[in-house]
């Protein structure tokens, strides 16, 4: 009997959960997806941990009970939130100046925010992103992913440059033997076994990464006044906090809506993302937000596709560290590397550096893609590259539309006509008012309108001074043509906005 899952593939319509449940094969590529992305977590969650000053068993526990929560609260299905580097690196002041307690109610704060954030619509702005920010995005990411394995590679053993590649030989060639176990795993179990068996102690291990812990997470209240000082005191790095962590979050949803052709729920993405960061923060954890390398190794490399996978990346950290902790512990970092390599090569838009896209490709669109990349991978920071991406193509828009309007004259007896073409606002009405003839100008003019729109007050504005350079020269003036919306809005403030 056909069912919806066999559809799923069939069509490639991505199944959910209840649909990966029922079938053995869907259940066990989550499962093992899961645990490729737990075993990639660990050191990233130790080390995002020293980042932020805290044990590294906080960043471990945050972890785990983030991708937890956000696979029953999240909009976006296989997407990793975990303890995340962006969100380690603003709340790091916290943790060293005030202690683990402030830290823990600057969590809180954020995690509020984020589901005002998400009762406010801010998720809806992502509409605003073009897609040349989007492609920066992609890439500066990938650039990263790669330049935060390079520390693994400096001054270490031969041997861990034989492992990686190795690791990265498996990687290419097993999804051509099978796919039905993730290659990533495959290159961890083999590269640990030759570690083993061949007693390279000498290369560099999770172990050496920091303790792992022994015990499961426990409720933790903080000890704190909960005066309006505590609050001046956690609320900047708590509204830095949810903004960094929710665009990441963000746009990594959008990133993997774009590679499954799926569509997730960016407003329950950032209500869930606040639940989850007010759970963490609860048992001790750090903040978090989607973990983009993460994300595409359960997506795109492991085939992860439902909150299956989300979920027990989670609870495979926690049985990982705490049953697991000294098998983890042998895993060298060599293995992840290699996967990490992997998912950067990937990851990178290859096609938007090719000479043939870049001769095609407006000149506007390379700046903004550059721009977005030049200044993530500057400060390391995705949500920083993003917003002056998204200005840069405002402003850059802006000066284009503006070039594009004009205005065209003739004479017909006493009656002077001008025609406007365009889009007019901010940018195009600033010298709208050079454009008119007002000392050769006969007794009568017509501006006609109905081939433009009015946007903003600074085209009201613009519009009431060329009437008053006429009537000041005894000319009437007509004009016509606008649009209902236009005529609303420009006699909603003619005359009110004073001089131009």
């Amino acid at each position: 009997m056909s069912t919806v899952a066999e559809s799923a593939d069939r069509y490639r319509i991505e199944p959910t959960a209840l649909q990966a449940l029922r079938r053995p094969r869907l259940l066990t590529r989550e499962v093992l997806a899961g645990l490729v992305v737990a075993l990639a977590l660990i050191p990233e969650a130790i080390a995002f941990s020293v980042v932020a000053g805290v044990d590294p068993r906080v960043g471990l526990f945050s972890s785990f009970v983030l991708s937890v929560v956000i696979a029953f609260t999240g909009g976006r299905p296989a997407m990793i939130t975990a303890a995340a580097g962006a969100v380690a690196l603003v709340i790091a002041p916290v943790a060293r100046e005030y202690g683990g307690d402030y830290l823990i109610v600057t969590i809180v704060l954020a995690g509020v925010i984020q589901v005002l954030f998400a009762v406010l619509g801010v998720a809806r702005l992502m509409r605003f992103i073009p897609r040349s920010v989007m492609v920066g995005f992609v890439n500066a990411l990938a650039i990263l992913i790669f330049l935060s394995q390079v520390p693994q590679l400096i001054d270490v053993p031969w041997a861990v440059y034989v492992l990686v590649a190795v690791g990265l030989g498996i990687l290419f060639v097993w999804p051509r033997i099978t796919r039905a176990i993730p290659a990533p795993l495959i290159a961890i179990v083999l590269l640990t076994a030759a570690v083993v068996v061949f007693g390279l102690s000498a290369v560099p291990n999770v172990a050496d990464q920091g303790e792992l812990p022994r015990s499961l997470p426990e409720l933790l209240i903080p000890n704190v006044p909960l005066t309006w000082e505590t609050l001046q005191i956690v609320a900047p790095y708590a509204f830095a906090a949810a903004l960094v962590g929710l665009l990441e979050s963000l746009m990594t949803a959008k990133l993997v809506d774009d590679i499954t052709d799926t569509r997730s729920r960016k407003t329950r993405e950032a209500w869930g993302l606040g639940v989850a960061n007010i759970a963490s923060a609860f048992f001790g954890g750090t903040g978090g937000c989607a973990m983009i390398g993460q994300t595409m190794i359960n997506v795109k490399t492991s085939g992860g596709r439902t909150r299956i996978s989300t979920f027990l990346a989670g609870v495979w950290v926690l049985i990982l560290v705490v049953a697991l902790g000294d098998i983890v512990g042998l895993i060298p970092m060599a293995a992840l590397v290699a996967v990490m390599i992997l998912v950067s090569v990937s990851t990178f838009d290859w096609h938007s550096v090719r000479p043939s896209t870049l001769r095609r490709m407006p000149l506007s669109e390379t700046v903004v893609m550059l721009v977005t990349v030049v200044a993530t991978v500057w400060t390391h920071n995705l949500a920083i590259g993003v917003v002056l991406g998204v200005l840069t193509a405002m402003v850059l828009f802006a000066r284009r539309v503006a070039h594009f309007t004009t205005v065209s004259r003739t004479v017909e007896g006493d009656t002077a006509r001008y025609r406007v073409d365009g889009q007019l606002f901010f940018a195009s009405s600033n010298d709208l008012t050079t454009q008119f003839e007002y000392a050769a100008d006969p007794a009568h003019v017509v501006i006609d309108l109905s081939r433009t729109h009015v946007w903003d007050a600074s085209t009201v504005a613009a519009l009431d001074a060329i009437v008053t350079k006429y009537e000041q020269r005894g000319t009437t003036v007509v004009l016509e043509g606008m649009t209902d919306a236009s005529a609303s809005f420009h006699g909603r403030l003619s005359g009110g906005l004073g001089s131009a």
